[in-house]
Parts: C-alpha cells; sequence; structure tokens
C-alpha cells in the first residue's frame, strides 16, 4: 500500500520519501533546503534554527539565500530516568507544549511538570547567555519566520518554537527541516503557513540521524563558530 505523504503546505522531494542516509551532513542539507526556499532569497525574511543541530542547516540557508541568521532556543522536557526521551518542550519565554498522553501514563502532576520547566528555564538562560550574549531578539514584525532544525522525530520541540515565534508578530511562518517523520509534520501543520521537508519517513521506529551519512551531536563552540560567521 502506497503512503500518502503529501498534505496541505507541505512541499517535499519525491524521490527522498522514505529513504535513509541522504544528506552527506547538515550543510549538504541546508543547501537542498536552500533550493526548496529559493523564492524567499532577498524577501524581509529571516532565519531562525534551532540549536543545536539546527545551526549548520540554518546558517547554509541563510548565505545562499543571503538572509539574516539568528536562533529560537527550545529544549525538550525529559522523561524521568529516561532523559534521552521527553513528554513535551519549552521555549524562551515559557511557552511549553506537552505530550498529554506521556503525560498522563507517567502520571506526572503539574508540580513535577513546574519542576522539570523550572529546571530547562536555567538550561536554556544558559544557552542563550553563551550563544547570544546581549544580542536582543529580532524583530518579527511583518517578516517571514523560517524555522530551521535538523529534523523532527516527535515535532514537540518545533511546535512550541512555532508558538512562541508567533507571539512576535511574524506576517508568515514557514518550516524547513531536511527531514522528519510523517506524524511529526502532520502535527505542526496547523501552527505553521509552509513547510518544506526533504526527506519524509514513518512507521514505528524513526531516528532523524538516519537521515545523515556524517551525524554527530554539535559542541557548543561550534555553534558558536556558525553564528560568529553569521553575524559578523
Amino acid at each position: 500500500m502506497t503512503e500518502h505523504f503529501s498534505f496541505n503546505k507541505m512541499v517535499d522531494d519525491e524521490s527522498l520519501r522514505s529513504r535513509s542516509y541522504v544528506f552527506k551532513d547538515r550543510i549538504h542539507a541546508g543547501e537542498l533546503l536552500a533550493e526548496k526556499l529559493w523564492k524567499h532569497k532577498g524577501e524581509n525574511a529571516i532565519v531562525l534554527a534551532i540549536p543545536a543541530g539546527g545551526v549548520p542547516v540554518g546558517y547554509r540557508i541563510a548565505v545562499k539565500l543571503q538572509l539574516p541568521l539568528d536562533l529560537i532556543v527550545v529544549r525538550k522536557l525529559p522523561i524521568p530516568y529516561n532523559p534521552e526521551a521527553g513528554f513535551g518542550a519549552l521555549t524562551t519565554d515559557g511557552t511549553i507544549v506537552l505530550n498529554e498522553p506521556e503525560v498522563e501514563e507517567l502520571g506526572l502532576t503539574k508540580e513535577e511538570i513546574d519542576m522539570y520547566a523550572s529546571e530547562r528555564m536555567r538550561e536554556i538562560k544558559e544557552r542563550i547567555r553563551k550563544f547570544r550574549g546581549d544580542r536582543p531578539f529580532p524583530d518579527l514584525k511583518e517578516k517571514v519566520a523560517i524555522i530551521v532544525d535538523d529534523g523532527l522525530a516527535s515535532g514537540y520541540t518545533m511546535t512550541a518554537a512555532i508558538l512562541s515565534v508567533r507571539k512576535h508578530g511574524p506576517k508568515r511562518i514557514v518550516v524547513a527541516v531536511p527531514t522528519a517523520h510523517l506524524g511529526a509534520l502532520q502535527k505542526i501543520s496547523p501552527y505553521t503557513d509552509e513547510i518544506i521537508c526533504l526527506n519524509i519517513r514513518s512507521g514505528f521506529l524513526f531516528a532523524v540521524a538516519d537521515a545523515y551519512l556524517n551525524w554527530y551531536d554539535l559542541e557548543d563552540s561550534e555553534v558558536i563558530d556558525y553564528l560568529r560567521k553569521a553575524w559578523r
């Protein structure tokens, strides 16, 4: 049976559907995404990358389209005793998106959620200080905000980023990611104006890393290097 990958506001690459290891690295993925975003070149637009993995992707898009690059910092809310998994996401301004079925299954109380969110907020503030210093968040009014990450597994992190960015009054919000699970794209679709995703996959087992030949966790120093090059 052929799966239905297309839905409203979605742009993908049919030749890359359901395939693994289609990008050399994050820079290569950014190059290919920039081609799909070409109509935004020279437009009143800005690229907002989610650190860490979204930064090299966003950097390459910004360079190719001659657009400014900035950050939207989002952190996963970790499941107790399993920090690699999450039950939601939190942004700089306190926007929280919860995986309600997961929260119910874990039996988390409001007090526990607030505690985990408070811990994550301290991390967010530290990352902002490290990456941005005193640099203010950009004015997004009447701009096209292109939110970029290196991939979407559940969609909760991107949903939180979209809702946070929406508060700043952009004209349109475009989500651009190299790879994503179909379910994550369906989750974020109601909140955004356009989605660009080159490599859509589905199925029970999904890992963002499986789209890349060269995958590794970025060090903070690498994120800072990309930002320095973009901001100089």
